[in-house]
């Protein structure tokens, strides 16, 4: 029987065998993240100290150990293998079962077994370079010295160059590279780190460097190169000269500039068409970095660790960024070199270079070398590229930490989280579910037997480049699988690409297919994540966002749920809306969602005119006062209500990148907080308010009245955010809920984390996504969860 390793210590497990010394042959099978992490040299090493005898493999449901020995041995160095696992693996399952007798004569690792995933084997993530490898990178005496390819069976690229399981380097794209003596006695060392290591190489049979120039949107002038030396050095030189450089990374390509160089970054936003969002920057390392920012302990653990994402700080005043790298914002996105070739360019420009992803402006990453020569041309002044190919593209993955609790969000999964999802108790036993998740901030979750799989994040599906990408993904990922998905699931809004594709699927393999309400699947993504379904009491689902299509055929957005358990009900049938933010008219489309005026036109025309007068022009304002006269489509949405207050407060009355009015309004409350502590005593009081009724126009009218009697703007987004959270305290005290779930995008402000768990920490047991984003990104996974 599979044993959980999250339920049961390994001491009950050993416990509950009898003893016996009679020579048996016993199977050892382990699932979770068990491929790519050196689990098979692990293993083997230790039965030789142990004096064992048998065989480790790879295979469809993970590694497969074989052992002849007693019983009381088995068990033994079955606890002993769990206990000392390898740094990155993670073990969720296991069994020890007996086999027929089988005599060996030594301990080896034999050929991988193929065959379909089952029982929960992971897909390993990609990891950033690790210490060992880093101090052989620059150190002159060791032959892998400035090699931009250096790996080992910690670190390295796995998922993104993984075409097939398991996972051996014939699986990968690693394959065209065979191995020189010298490699091939480190592979087969059991003494070495790199002792079958399947990403090994070295300058002699290895990757090699490409280095073009960027002409009239061409690229021309280069082969792939051995002289290493040369094509750094010539990077190096287009940097420190205000050049952009694009280079091929573990995911895809990044743009890189001096960040501390204005024409350069002007000229990066100009080229790739982004007026305005934040470029993130790569700092060569943590000392560099802490001289300028301010970076918590949670935040350099992030930066170090194996993930190594891009993590939101707080530049000091005297950093020597260049101010165009974020405009208008106290946080900065930073990030440390998690691969050699992006060490090597760090350390040796010594400054921050901005890195962003190698794409223009709303499209996917770029991750094949001949898109790369013909779009990122017009947008680099020198290409940097490499001849390992690129299979499962991603972007950097991003976190923040709460300023006051330092509480971790995932505000983009991706390079070194995808395929790391960890044990939720999630299973399909008859059928292979597959769920197509929302359209912005898409992913998709499949679902086979124990095997739970969400892709990394794969952009907007508004844009049609981002179609082909998701769809490359999937088919990609259901080959690797090799699974024929049979049941499906999708968003209930039918304009989507993600429902619309669902649709092609399900009708082309004569399936079913479910559709599932925006928000709900947002509730049930937090529910699953914390194992919540099992609960015996009720819990309350807080889903704030910009938009989802709602059962009434209006636009959600400011939830309010309870779960209801009952086992004897399909999840979905146990979730009820209890209240909603009071319906305001949702105007001009999509449009309303870029620009915040309008937010604040339908929520405050014609009572507070004057402070939005200046906002439109005479004609602007006559066609929306009709537009709002006749207009039928309401909206719930707290991320509508974010923009409005923007607007009052700020005077972003248009945006150019998703969230740009929100978060310049949670960085305006945050530096009144900074200010005055965390304090949750000033609010507003609305006179309407019940648990089941929220008055967004008296909230909006009541923000007005303190724009109108000069109150600083600060202390009025401040209050803002408090009433807020003291609307949910309100609910839960009336409906006698003490666990709260959050979700949805509005929950990626850290300061409303902070000051919700201020006002309900004490009093409550507050669950925020772990392994998610609370963005759209987990719809698909909560749409896993509500298939039956």
């Amino acid at each position: 029987m599979w044993v959980e390793t999250a339920e049961n210590t390994i001491q009950q497990v050993v416990s509950q065998k009898s003893v016996s010394f009679e020579e048996q042959t016993y199977g050892i099978r382990l699932t979770g993240i068990v491929q790519g992490v050196g689990f098979r040299p692990f293993v083997y090493q230790l039965a030789h100290e142990w004096g064992l005898t048998g065989t480790v493999s790879n295979g469809p449901e993970g590694v497969k150990v074989v052992l002849t020995t007693d019983l009381t041995t088995a068990n033994r160095f079955l606890e002993t293998l769990l206990a000392n696992t390898p740094p990155q693996a993670l073990v969720e399952k296991y069994e020890l079962e007996s086999l027929p007798f089988c005599s060996f004569q030594t301990f080896k690792i034999i050929e991988s077994q193929a065959g379909k995933l089952t029982n929960g084997l992971k897909l390993t993530p990609d990891f950033a370079m690790c210490s060992s490898c880093r101090a052989e990178l620059h150190d002159p005496q060791n032959r892998r010295f400035r090699y931009p390819f250096i790996t080992c069976t910690q670190c390295g690229p796995r998922y993104s160059i993984q075409r097939a399981v398991p996972y051996d380097r014939a699986q990968t794209t690693m394959q065209v590279f065979e191995m020189c003596p010298a490699c091939l006695d480190e592979y087969n060392d059991p003494n070495h780190r790199r002792f079958y290591s399947q990403t090994n190489s070295c300058p002699t049979c290895g990757i090699q460097l490409g280095w073009y120039t960027c002409r009239q949107a061409t690229a021309y002038s280069s082969s792939f190169l051995h002289d290493t030396h040369w094509i750094l050095d010539r990077a190096h030189r287009a940097l420190k000269a205000g050049k952009i450089v694009a280079v091929k990374g573990i995911g895809g390509y990044l743009l890189l500039c001096d960040a501390t160089h204005e024409s350069a970054v002007a000229t990066l936003r100009e080229r790739k068409h982004r007026p305005t969002k934040p470029f993130a920057v790569l700092y060569p390392t943590l000392d560099v970095l802490q001289r300028e920012a301010t970076v918590g302990d949670q935040e350099s653990d992030a930066l170090l660790s194996s993930v190594a994402p891009i993590v939101l700080v707080r530049p000091h005043k005297t950093t020597s960024i260049a101010p165009s790298v974020n405009p208008g914002l106290a946080h900065l996105g930073v990030m440390l070199p998690y691969a050699p070739l992006l060490e090597l360019l760090a350390h040796d420009f010594g400054k921050p270079l901005v890195a962003t992803s190698g794409n223009r402006s709303g499209s996917p990453i770029i991750f094949k070398d001949a898109d790369a020569l013909t779009e990122l041309s017009q947008v680099a002044d020198f290409i940097l590229t490499h001849n390992r190919e690129i299979v499962l593209p991603q972007d950097d993955s991003v976190l923040r930490f709460s300023p006051f609790y330092a509480k971790q969000i995932v505000l983009r999964r991706s390079r070194g989280l995808t395929g790391s999802v960890n044990a939720t108790g999630l299973t399909s036993t008859t059928s292979i579910q597959l769920s197509f998740g929302a359209s912005q901030k898409s992913t998709f979750t499949l679902l086979a037997a124990d095997n739970l799989h969400t892709s990394q994040y794969l952009g907007d599906l508004e844009d049609w480049e981002t179609q082909t990408h998701f769809k490359h993904t999937l088919q990609h990922l259901v080959k690797v699988f090799d699974v024929e998905p049979n049941r499906f699931s999708a968003d209930a809004h039918q304009g989507y690409f993600s429902t619309q594709l669902a649709h092609e699927w399900a009708k082309a393999t004569k399936s079913t297919l479910q559709k599932i309400q925006h928000h709900v699947a947002h509730f049930a993504a937090v529910l699953a994540e914390h194992r919540l379904p099992s609960s015996p009491e009720p819990i309350a689902g807080i889903v704030w966002d910009g938009t989802g299509l709602g059962s009434d055929g209006h636009s959600w957005g400011g939830e309010f749920f309870l779960y209801f358990p009952n086992p004897s009900r399909p999840l979905g049938e146990n979730i009820e809306r209890i209240a909603y933010f009071e319906y305001f008219d949702s105007l001009a489309g999509d449009k309303m969602a870029v620009e915040p005026r309008l937010s604040a036109f339908s929520l405050l025309f014609p009572e507070k005119e004057e402070l939005i007068n200046n906002k439109f022009s005479e004609k602007e304002r006559s066609f929306y006062a009709k537009l709002l006269a006749k207009n039928t489509l309401k909206t719930s949405s707290v991320g509508r209500l974010f923009d409005a207050v923007a607007s009052l407060l700020i005077g972003i009355d248009k945006t150019s990148y998703e969230g740009e009015a929100a978060l310049q309004l949670e960085e305006l409350a945050e530096r009144y907080f900074l200010k005055h502590r965390l304090l949750v005593t000033q609010y507003y009081s609305l006179k309407n308010l019940n648990y089941r009724f929220i008055p967004s126009k008296e909230l909006l009218e009541a923000i007005a009245e303190d724009v109108l009697t000069g109150v600083p703007v600060d202390e009025i987004a401040a209050k803002f955010h408090v009433t807020l959270v003291k609307i949910i305290e309100k609910f839960t005290q009336e409906t006698g809920v003490q666990k709260v779930a959050f979700s949805g995008g509005v929950f990626q402000n850290a300061l409303l984390v902070d000051l919700c768990i201020a006002v309900l920490g004490d009093t409550h047991e507050l669950f925020f996504h772990q392994q998610f984003s609370p963005n759209d990104e987990c719809v698909s996974f909560g749409q896993a969860v509500l298939t039956p």
